[in-house]
């Protein structure tokens, strides 16, 4: 479930061809930490997730494997 999450996740940061300075200055994070969501077994915090997705548009139940595309 876990590896579901995070391969979601990536995927969906890259398609929004957004950089990882753009992504962490719209939700509060370092740019390195959104690297780290994206290439370690590191997931956001319940809150930092709930900015991801607001900001970027993403479905939650997507990315959490809830409902499918």
């Amino acid at each position: 479930m876990v590896e579901m999450i995070k391969e979601r996740l990536k995927e969906e940061i890259r398609a929004s061809g957004l950089t990882t300075v753009e992504i962490a200055r719209r939700v509060g994070i370092s740019p390195e930490m959104v690297t780290q969501y994206m290439t370690t077994k590191k997931l956001p915090k319940l809150d930092t997730f709930a900015r991801l997705c607001k900001e970027m548009d993403l479905s939650a139940d997507y990315i959490l494997g809830l409902k499918d595309a």
